[in-house]
């Protein structure tokens, strides 16, 4: 076995990697969580406060799989496109959560939910400025909204990684992780 292997260690949900303990039901619980209030805060803020069609968001996700094909018409409603973004988004959010998880400690509810922001920021510099090049149409989200909802994104991951991983939420003394 290589040396790695030998030091990474699972128990149910838990795993043991070099420097970290990961919460697997702390990163599943907080991606989820994170992802669903990113979606609805953009759900909400775009629309009111920017004018953009409630499904400019769900496109512009979509189009990572599916090629600008899926940008138009940016404001109409196709099931093809929200189920694409749905799996897209929820994918990388549970991703986004695993790095996380090696970032947040689990310890403190208030840390992790400050780094948690920290993190939803750097996911913006990351997704709207440097992902461009892949994906040049991520530039037309590059605005406020964004970045609240990164700031938001990034806040309930902390704060619910940190409740899961301290055993504060979804702790069951009969049946351990």
């Amino acid at each position: 076995m290589s040396n790695f292997t030998e030091r990474l260690h699972f128990r149910g949900l838990h795993f043991t990697v070099p420097g970290a303990h990961i919460s697997g039901r702390a990163v599943v619980w907080a991606g989820l969580a994170s992802g669903a209030v990113y979606l609805a805060s953009l759900a909400i803020l775009m629309p009111l406060f920017l004018g953009a069609s409630p499904w400019a968001v769900p496109r512009v996700i979509a189009a990572m799989t599916q090629g600008s094909v899926a940008l138009t018409p940016i404001d109409t409603f196709d099931i093809s496109v929200l189920l694409a973004a749905i799996v897209i988004h929820f994918v990388l959010s549970m991703g986004y959560a695993l790095v996380f998880a090696f970032i947040g400690k689990g310890h403190s509810i208030a840390a992790d939910t400050l780094v948690g922001m920290v993190f939803g920021l750097a996911l913006y510099v990351v997704n709207y400025y440097l992902a461009t090049s892949l994906f040049p149409w991520f530039e037309q989200m590059r605005n406020w909204a964004t970045v609240v909802a990164h700031l938001a994104y990034g806040g309930v991951l902390g704060a619910v990684y940190a409740a899961y991983a301290s055993g504060r939420i979804g702790h069951h003394p009969a049946k351990m992780d």
